[in-house]
């Protein structure tokens, strides 16, 4: 597998994926019922707590050893993964994206 370093596409993908998430977990707690300023609550609260997982700044354990996740995203080629260096950063997006998508 081939690590590509590219953070300006990593930045596109990362946004793009949150993004979903969102969009995703919105269209749920919609159908559960939830409306107005509660699904916009919900939605964030869940998005932020998502992204801090994502993001690793969240402490997971299993049977005594640290889970740490790294995201990448599959790049053009088969056996490419996109990365930027570091962990991710998704939850800088979750605001930007919130504001958007319940027109704030």
């Amino acid at each position: 597998m081939k690590l590509t370093l590219d953070e300006n596409k990593f930045d596109e993908m990362q946004t793009a994926f949150i993004k979903e998430i969102i969009m995703m977990t919105k269209v749920k707690l919609q159908e559960a019922g939830l409306e107005d300023e509660k699904l916009e609550d919900a939605t964030a609260h869940i998005a932020m707590g998502v992204a801090s997982i994502i993001d690793d700044m969240t402490v997971i354990e299993s049977e005594g050893a640290a889970v740490k996740p790294y995201l990448t995203f599959r790049g053009d080629e088969d056996d490419e993964l996109i990365h930027c260096g570091e962990n991710a950063c998704t939850y800088e997006f979750v605001y930007g994206i919130m504001k958007k998508l319940f027109n704030r």
